[in-house]
């Protein structure tokens, strides 16, 4: 798998013309650090396996149980799919999605440094690159896809409605969009919902990241053709280790 109208550095391709933004990285990188959500390369090349003395133990926990049904799903179309993931981060699941028989998978971030570590770890992966840009950008739009994947991804774009309409004409016929690990609210809970998220970033000493986190509700994809293919079970801890928190939303291009 290649491209036209991209240069390639260290293993990632980038469209001509554009360079990645190093101011805003810098302070996202150094706030990751602070979370301890940046990962060596050896613990990226066993995710979303991880130790459990790790503080995030529980959370790869249950993205693995999102990352297993996903593929579950995929796999009985029994067709080689070609997947777009939007913000892939350190391409574990784009990784984990391109070993599935036949797949073409794609994983696009604006976070350049998580994208070099990414294209170094998984760089002898057959058909899996990794793409520099914004997935609103005229940089994919010739692209087309059976399934476009946002894993813990969606809350960075300001307009659920704006981001899900330029994506979904980036499918092919009968093709799908999958948000998974987020959080979805309604109109009672996100006002609270952003409190906390800001009180969270200023206790880490990033007020400014409070303005690229968004709260979406469901209702805002009233206008697409969507199903929950997961709901989790509302009446214990929502951490356990059996109980996934979030719901899995499949948005199809064409009517069910």
């Amino acid at each position: 798998m290649s491209l036209k109208g991209f240069t390639i550095k260290n293993h990632v391709y980038i469209p001509e013309r554009v360079n990645p933004d190093s101011c805003f990285e810098k302070k996202y990188i150094d706030m990751r650090w602070l979370e301890k959500r940046m990962y060596g390369d050896e613990e990226v090349l066993h995710l979303p396996a991880i130790s459990n003395e790790h503080p995030h133990y529980r959370e790869w926990r249950l993205r693995q149980q999102s990352c297993c049904r996903l593929i579950n799903y995929l796999q009985k179309k029994r067709q080689p799919l070609k997947i777009l993931e939007v913000g892939c981060g350190n391409g574990w699941l784009s990784h984990q999605l391109s070993r599935m028989p036949g797949a073409e998978v794609i994983g696009a971030d604006i976070n350049f440094t998580e994208l070099q570590q990414a294209a170094r770890v998984f760089n002898t992966a057959p058909g899996l690159l990794f793409i520099y840009g914004d997935i609103r950008s005229e940089v994919f739009e010739h692209m087309q896809f059976d399934s476009i994947v946002f894993a813990a991804s969606i809350q960075y774009f300001p307009s659920l409605t704006e981001i899900i309409s330029n994506t979904i004409k980036l499918l092919k016929h009968q093709g799908e969009i999958h948000i998974l690990d987020s959080h979805f609210y309604n109109p009672d809970t996100s006002v609270s919902a952003k409190k906390r998220t800001k009180e969270y970033y200023n206790h880490l000493g990033f007020p400014e990241m409070a303005d690229h986190y968004f709260h979406h509700c469901l209702s805002d994809l009233k206008a697409f053709n969507f199903k929950i293919l997961y709901k989790p079970f509302w009446g214990g801890n929502l951490f356990s280790h059996n109980n996934n928190p979030f719901i899995w939303v499949c948005i199809k291009k064409n009517i069910y």
